[in-house]
């Protein structure tokens, strides 16, 4: 299985497009959209911690690598500040135009499918570089921060919001919601991903660890999923990943309690 098949397999973006037409036909806002849009690790709050580092003065050429349903995509125009989402998943780009289409506000963000190992960008053209849980996804990690180094202008920022290998990697339990099995698993630990990022060329990085907020809200989210309320709300990440998130959610909870994964915030200059 490609990675795109392990995120189209379950997805049928017509379908939950017209579920959120019809819960919300005067348009979505962040929060309703988020159980769809915001998967990673933290939801909308994390989402709001990374784009602090962004200045919509400053930052006018700023790509979101594996963007998804672009839910920070979304929240960062909500600042002002305008996004290249790409990603590999045409049926994602699918339903990130489509949930641009049914937010609140007015969203020109341009949508690309592409592969971050070959980004689709002339030489110093990009002001900053985002990853939000996507590059787990990379099997070639040294060829997409190369890949990256090269699009930055110089005195560009790569940030990151990442799920990293922890103390206890053996402890890892499957599936996650960004494989099924270790075939498509490509977590770093954050000494070896300090490392790529040197040996790429970038500088200044440093690593901030956000794993017990991580823990905290992860463990909140599945107590909601767990009650399983008649008043829960109309939108679900199961729409997206289908029935597979149970588990996938179940053993994000076990992993983090297990220190098989953390979740850190990386920054890192060209």
């Amino acid at each position: 299985m490609n990675i795109h098949q392990h995120y189209e397999q379950q997805l049928d973006t017509d379908a939950v497009i017209s579920r959120v037409q019809q819960h919300y036909p005067d348009g979505a806002g962040l929060y309703q959209l988020a159980p769809l849009d915001q998967l990673h690790i933290g939801g909308i709050k994390a989402s709001e911690r990374l784009l602090r580092h962004l200045d919509p003065s400053r930052h006018m050429q700023v790509l979101d690598i594996g963007a998804g349903a672009g839910g920070l995509m979304r929240q960062a125009a909500t600042l002002g500040i305008r996004m290249i989402g790409l990603d590999i998943t045409h049926d994602l780009n699918r339903l990130n135009q489509g949930l641009n289409n049914c937010f609140s506000e007015p969203v020109g963000n341009v949508i690309l499918t592409g592969d971050a190992h070959h980004l689709p960008f002339a030489d110093s053209s990009i002001d900053l570089v985002l990853f939000q849980h996507s590059f787990l996804n990379m099997p070639d990690d040294r060829q997409v921060l190369r890949e990256c180094r090269r699009v930055l202008k110089p005195g560009g920022q790569l940030i990151m919001h990442e799920v990293v290998l922890g103390p206890n990697a053996g402890a890892m339990r499957f599936p996650v919601p960004w494989a099924e099995d270790a075939r498509h698993s490509h977590l770093l630990s954050q000494q070896v991903l300090a490392a790529r990022l040197q040996e790429a060329g970038f500088g200044s990085i440093e690593i901030e660890d956000w794993s017990d907020d991580a823990l905290a809200w992860r463990r909140r989210q599945l107590n909601k999923e767990q009650a399983g309320t008649p008043a829960k709300a109309p939108l679900s990440p199961a729409l997206v990943l289908g029935k597979r998130f149970k588990a996938m959610g179940e053993n994000l909870v076990l992993n983090l309690e297990n220190g098989a994964i953390r979740v850190v915030e990386v920054t890192a200059l060209r």
